[in-house]
């Protein structure tokens, strides 16, 4: 029984039996299913019928003495909450068999799982403490996904009881959340008597420059751990020097031999030079395990100057300056900060982007943003040939390129193929509008995994609407939307937009109110 113990068996087991006792679901609770875990169902067939990509590419193009010695580990999944794909499990593994590593997986290909992975392996040898710094935009994610796919304990040191959150970590362990700036602000790593089981790094660009105040206090956190993972989706061979200042900070040794010719060489000659600390894998790499389809919610939290506005949108009960109030303040707005790093990954990746948004002046926020990279917007007073002008401009565009669209303009009838990024700026209040959406981009001539992001604010009218349409739609949609009533009548599976808009105001004004009541 001890040995048992030991391996983990009874919760494998308790698993065992509650699957075998569950009641079978209904067709259209099996799509739903799919469609939140299509990956794992993807993996899976991958797996059973060996049909997943080339184990070389899987790998990275690694060195086959580094990676048998990656795929000697046996990688602990009992504090994980998800099944992994194959290329998945071995980056995880090659994190911790190499200790000081960065993955540069290309942007979709769930750098975040593989982090969260290597960290439940630790946790289920005996670690207790784990540290992640990210930029702010991503906290709110990081901490989300933590929760989701593992039973490790997250917790975010962030705002103004971070000093506070930072001591219970120390006492209690789990894995802290925080971002750059709050880091340097926290007990110096020395002096803090924490030695974390790992230290994460996401958007690791960030620290590229040693001398500033946020790359001294990862370094100081870096000196206190044996393993450091940083992450980025960035093809490092297109940038050699910040390659260089980023391995010199995990292995200085290996800083010296990485020059500017193992670039010019190409992406597997590069790979292959800096192997010991650098593993990155594109998605050609390993297409036959990705869905079509990848979608991302991308939670922020109000700045205050976001706040601020739709708090005066929420008293005035108008429903649509709630719904486009995150950009109302350009130079302080979340989302638009989230948005631009999203634009700046996929121009690093050389993608084609399409922006969504109902709002024509969100819009024009978007592209005063993002400046001279915009190919053109979309609108319902742009006549339909100049429209396809327009596609067939950014379709033409060399390497990256961003397409503005509102939704009911460019949601309909157009080819978008080109691109294989979409962002939606707010989500809308009929589910079949972004289905359409995302669907002129995935669509016959697809030759890469689409990737939806759909920018949301937490305790917001983002969250109402959410909850709202899931709690009516989401597996009636999931299911007849596929019918042929659904495609020629999308009306037929969506909600009352009047009633939705007034439930939404009044919650919000209820909510509102009473937090503003001592």
């Amino acid at each position: 029984v001890a040995d048992a113990v030991e391996r983990g068996l009874p919760p494998l087991f308790a698993q065992v039996s509650a699957d075998l006792l569950r009641v079978p679901g209904s067709p259209a609770a099996a799509w739903v299913d799919f469609e939140l875990r299509s990956a794992e169902y993807y993996g899976l067939l991958a797996e059973v019928s060996g049909a997943g990509p080339d184990r070389d590419a899987a790998e990275g193009f690694l060195p086959s003495g580094i990676a048998d010695r990656v795929r000697g580990l046996r990688l602990d999944d009992a504090r994980l909450r998800v099944s992994l794909r194959g290329y998945q499990s071995f980056g995880a593994r090659f994190a911790l068999v190499q200790k000081r590593v960065i993955l540069g997986d290309e942007m979709g290909l769930g750098k975040t799982v593989q982090a969260i992975a290597a960290l439940a392996h630790l946790a289920a040898r005996g670690e207790t403490h784990f540290l992640v710094v990210c930029p702010a935009s991503v906290l709110i994610n990081w901490t989300r996904e933590v929760r989701a796919r593992s039973t490790l304990r997250a917790l975010p040191v962030h705002g103004p009881e971070r000093r506070e959150a930072f001591a219970e970590w120390r006492d209690s362990g789990g894995v802290a959340l925080t971002t750059f700036d709050a880091l340097h602000a926290l007990p110096d790593a020395g002096a803090s008597g924490v030695r974390p089981g790992m230290l994460v790094v996401d958007e690791a660009h960030y620290v590229k420059n040693p001398e500033t105040r946020r790359a001294r206090a990862v370094s100081g956190w870096s000196g206190r751990t044996d393993r450091v993972l940083f992450l980025t989706g960035t093809p490092m061979e297109n940038r050699v020097e910040e390659f260089r200042s980023l391995v010199r900070q995990l292995r200085p040794e290996l800083a010296p031999s990485v020059g500017a010719g193992h670039g010019a060489a190409g992406s597997r000659a590069f790979r292959r030079a800096v192997a010991p600390a650098y593993l990155r894998r594109n998605q050609e790499d390993v297409l036959a395990e990705l869905p079509a389809v990848v979608q991302v919610d991308e939670w922020e939290e109000f700045s205050e100057g976001d706040l601020l506005a739709y708090r005066e949108a929420v008293a005035e009960g108008h429903f649509m300056r709630m719904r486009r109030a995150a950009y109302a303040r350009p130079e302080t707005s979340a989302k638009l900060d989230r948005l631009r790093e999203l634009v700046a990954d996929a121009a690093g990746n050389g993608l084609k982007v399409v922006v969504f948004s109902y709002f024509r002046e969100v819009l024009e926020t978007v592209r005063g943003a993002l400046g001279d990279g915009v190919s053109g917007l979309l609108s319902g007073s742009v006549a339909a040939a100049r429209r396809q002008e327009m596609v067939d401009a950014f379709t033409a565009a060399d390497g990256h390129a961003v397409l503005l669209s509102q939704i009911q303009a460019g949601g309909v009838g157009l080819n978008m193929q080109a691109a294989s990024v979409v962002i939606l700026c707010e989500p809308q209040i009929k589910p079949t509008t972004e289905h359409q959406a995302v669907a002129r981009v995935h669509r016959m001539g697809q030759i890469r995994t689409v990737r939806v992001h759909r920018l949301l604010a937490t305790d917001s009218i983002d969250q109402r609407m959410l909850d709202i349409v899931a709690r009516k739609e989401r597996l009636f949609d999931a299911y007849a939307r596929r019918s042929d009533v659904a495609e020629t009548t999308p009306d037929a599976v969506d909600v009352s937009e009047g009633e939705l808009a007034r439930r939404i105001v009044e919650e919000e004004q209820r909510r509102l109110g009473a937090a503003a009541r001592p």
